[in-house]
């Protein structure tokens, strides 16, 4: 039964972990979600959600095997989300993403092993394809490490698959695509422009907008996560958590405008571009090997999706939480 399901997230305190949380409690598993330990007792957005009572939060840090260990006892599904994301930070502190991205996956994964745990989500992200060489992409296409980030995340993929074909630990390596919704880091476009617009900012400073992006609601996301976690015929497996849809950078921006209502004027900020062959100029994921193993689709639209996230950043008490004044790297 789901109800005797006992799952650790990694990583929950973050963006998608914190929904992940959400879901997973919804639908009735026993959850214990790691917040990074830090001496404010602060839980990160797990702080924000409505069902924080039927949660065992746990504070440490998956880059210590020890704690890793000690977490991991009596757990039956590990969904492995703890990562530092930011591409920019990655270029000037490379050394933490090793840490963090790729020892923190071999801790949790030899810990998984030694715990007897059923069955480990890890979770890469679609930037370890860089600029797509074709489109759709698939789970075949190349990887490109074009960033310090990218490539902590192809180190930390293989050696979560590593354990499954060294010692048969049953990992799935979910991929997911360009995630965006509610309590998104400030880091990323779309909480950079609506955040600014809902501040009343007349001029939005941006990097390069021509990008291409396959964006995904972060309800879908998670809900691609849990169907992984659900499908024995997953284990062993990389799969694309995609819409299968392709909008610019660009045009995403305008679509916030319209439905914002607003007429911000955008314009480039060099502090705020890529090194030109850092750039990922085009993703566009196939999501034919999800819907093929689980049937999942997503139920958002980006307008459907981006609504949702106006709403939320827009409501005063969320919104005083984002300086939006500043470039958040």
């Amino acid at each position: 039964m789901v109800s005797e399901k006992r799952v650790l997230i990694t990583g929950a305190d973050g963006f998608i972990g914190s929904h992940l949380t959400e879901l997973l409690v919804r639908e009735g598993y026993r959850v214990k979600a790691l917040s990074q330990y830090n001496s404010f007792n602060n839980w990160g957005w797990l702080e924000d959600i409505d069902c924080l009572k039927r949660v065992e939060v746990l504070n440490g840090d998956v880059r210590d095997p020890h704690y890793c260990k000690y977490i991991t006892k009596d757990i039956d599904i590990v969904f492995h989300l703890a990562a530092l994301i930011a591409i920019p930070y990655s270029y000037v502190a490379p050394d933490s993403y090793v840490d963090t991205n790729i020892k923190g996956t071999l801790n949790i994964c030899q810990a998984a092993l030694d715990n007897g745990v059923q069955r480990v989500i890890h979770t890469s992200t679609s930037e370890v394809y860089g600029t797509a060489q074709y489109v759709p992409i698939d789970e075949k296409h190349p990887l490109q490490p074009q960033s310090p980030y990218s490539a902590s995340k192809i180190a930390a993929d293989a050696m979560a698959m590593s354990f499954y074909n060294a010692f048969d630990l049953p990992v799935t390596v979910a991929r997911p695509f360009n995630t965006y919704g509610p309590r998104q880091s400030a880091r990323a476009v779309i909480p950079t422009i609506i955040s600014q617009i809902a501040n009343g900012m007349k001029q939005i400073k941006l990097g390069d907008v021509s990008p291409t992006r396959d964006f995904n609601y972060v309800e879908d996301t998670c809900r691609g996560f849990l169907a992984l976690a659900n499908c024995d015929a997953a284990v062993g497996e990389t799969v694309n958590i995609a819409s299968n849809y392709e909008i610019s950078v660009g045009d995403t921006l305008s679509v916030i405008r319209e439905l914002m209502d607003s007429d911000v004027e955008f314009i480039t900020d060099d502090q705020r571009l890529r090194p030109g062959k850092s750039e990922v100029f085009r993703l566009w994921g196939d999501n034919t090997l999800i819907r093929e193993l689980t049937g999942f689709m997503p139920q958002h639209d980006i307008r459907t999706g981006l609504q949702k996230t106006i709403d939320w950043f827009s409501q005063p008490h969320q919104l005083v939480k984002y300086k939006a004044s500043l470039y958040n790297v």
